[in-house]
C-alpha cells in the first residue's frame, strides 16, 4: 500500500490524467461523429449494439497506444532518476514496486474504459436509441476491455522497466493499435494469437456480414478466449515481475 501510493504521488505532476483524457476524448469526438453519420444514413444503425461495436473497435486503434504512453510515463521515472538503487537500501522490494506500478497504470486507464461507458449511455440518450439500456452488454464491455488491458499494460511494463530507452515501449503501442485496427482482416486462427485483437474479439457486439448487408448480434463472452487472455495477462505480468526484479542494476 505504501509504494503504490508513493506511487500516485510520484506522477502528481506528470499530467497523465491530462494526456489520457484528451486521447479519450479525441476518440469519443471521432465515435459520435461516425455514429451520427451513420445513424443519418440509416435509421437502423441507431443501435446500443452498433454503438458499444462503433467504441470497441476503435480501441484497437486508441487504447494500445494509451497503454505503451502511461505505463512509459509510469517507469521512466526510475531510469531517469535511478531509483532502482535507491531502492535497495529500503524494505520496499523491486517486486512490491513493479506491483504497485502496475496497479497505478490499470488504474489510471480503468478511468477511460469507465468514462467510455459512460459516453455510451450519455450519446445513446441524447440519439433517443430505442430499447432498454444494456446493463449487461455495458458490463461485459467493460470486463472485456479492461481484461485485454491488463494483459496489453503488463508487456507494455516488462518491455518499459527493462529496456531504458522507451522509444522500443512506445513502439510496441503503436504496433499494437495498427494490429488491433486491422485485426479483423486477419483469420481467427491467426488474429487470437495477437492480444490487442482483443478488444474486437473480447466484446459482447459482433458484426455478421452478409451478402447485401450486415447485422449487429449481441452475446456473451467467448469463454474460450476470456481465459486465453487472463493466461497471457498472468504470463507477461509475472514473467515481467520475475525479471525486473532479478535484473542487474
Amino acid at each position: 500500500m505504501k509504494a503504490l501510493s508513493l506511487e500516485y504521488y510520484k506522477i502528481r505532476r506528470k499530467r497523465i490524467w491530462v494526456m489520457l483524457s484528451l486521447f479519450l476524448a479525441a476518440e469519443m469526438i471521432w465515435a459520435s461523429m461516425s455514429m451520427s453519420i451513420s445513424i443519418s444514413r440509416s435509421a437502423a444503425n441507431a443501435s446500443w449494439e452498433a454503438l458499444i461495436f462503433s467504441i470497441a473497435s476503435m480501441n484497437g486503434l486508441f487504447l494500445p497506444i494509451i497503454s505503451a504512453i502511461v505505463v512509459s510515463r509510469i517507469c521512466d521515472m526510475e531510469h531517469k532518476g535511478n531509483t532502482w538503487k535507491m531502492l535497495m537500501t529500503t524494505n520496499i522490494g523491486r517486486n512490491h514496486v513493479y506491483t504497485a506500478k502496475y496497479i497505478c497504470a490499470n488504474s489510471l486507464i480503468l478511468y477511460g474504459i469507465l468514462a467510455q461507458a459512460v459516453f455510451i449511455v450519455g450519446f445513446g440518450l441524447s440519439k433517443n436509441i430505442s430499447g432498454p439500456l444494456p446493463f449487461s452488454l455495458l458490463v461485459q464491455f467493460v470486463i472485456g476491455t479492461l481484461l485485454t488491458t491488463l494483459a496489453i499494460t503488463a508487456l507494455q511494463q516488462w518491455l518499459s522497466l527493462t529496456v531504458r530507452n522507451q522509444a522500443f515501449a512506445l513502439c510496441l503501442g503503436m504496433l499494437g493499435g495498427f494490429i488491433g485496427t486491422t485485426s479483423g482482416l486477419f483469420p481467427a486462427g491467426v488474429r487470437h494469437l495477437f492480444i490487442w485483437s482483443y478488444y474486437m474479439d473480447l466484446n459482447p457486439v459482433t458484426y455478421i456480414y452478409s451478402a447485401t448487408s450486415g447485422t449487429y448480434v449481441s452475446g456473451m463472452l467467448p469463454v474460450g478466449l476470456f481465459l486465453a487472455a487472463l493466461l497471457m495477462a498472468a504470463i507477461f505480468y509475472f514473467a515481467g515481475n520475475i525479471h525486473a526484479s532479478r535484473k542487474e542494476i
